[in-house]
């Protein structure tokens, strides 16, 4: 492959792009020195229709979608309310609407905008599912029976026994984050 190359004096001369060299386009003018490789580059061949013209600083834009301000905005926005909705008192009308809420939202987008879904497997592995429903069907049957004999101590509920761990403000504001975190990515699935 052949590219052609503007010198200092302005005379145009060509070079052969060869296998250890990036080949360049002719809009492109010369190599600056942080674009010359620095030892063999293993990258597939260039066909001139494809290679894309570089232009400085651009090389370094961000991944189509990727917006840091607004994702810090939103990560903040997240972090207070979860902060805000840590602090309300338990079973109060504060915490039950904020509970709501954020369901409400997400519950909105996902009808609103549905994500493509992901294709259903041809076949469900029988022996994995019956595992994961006997293991939920149990801390179901524990939950009904602590809560049907008033939690005795010898056999306190899950809630008996989760509370105490997320207590404290701070360690409740970020379980209440990693629970909208995962709502959002069931809505995104």
């Amino acid at each position: 492959m052949t590219a052609r190359n503007t010198g200092a004096d302005g005379a145009a001369s060509e070079r052969t792009a060869g296998p250890d060299q990036v080949p360049l386009r002719q809009d492109q003018g010369p190599p600056r020195p942080d674009q010359v490789p620095m030892g063999p580059v293993h990258a597939p061949p260039v066909r001139p229709e494809q290679a894309q013209v570089r232009r400085w600083p651009v090389d370094a834009q961000l991944p189509l979608g990727a917006r840091p301000a607004r994702n810090a905005v939103i990560g903040a926005g997240v972090i207070g309310y979860a902060w805000w909705l840590g602090g309300t008192t338990p079973f109060s009308t504060k915490a039950l609407l904020g509970v709501l809420l954020p369901g409400a939202v997400l519950g909105v987008i996902a009808y609103a905008r549905p994500p493509e879904r992901i294709p259903p497997p041809e076949s469900v592995d029988v022996a994995g599912f019956s595992y994961w429903v006997i293991c939920i069907a149990l801390l179901f049957e524990w939950e009904a029976s602590a809560v049907r004999d008033n939690s005795p101590p010898g056999h306190p509920s899950l809630t008996d026994l989760i509370t105490p761990l997320i207590g404290p403000h701070p360690i409740k504001a970020a379980a209440i984050v990693v629970w909208l975190l995962a709502g959002w990515a069931l809505v995104r699935r």
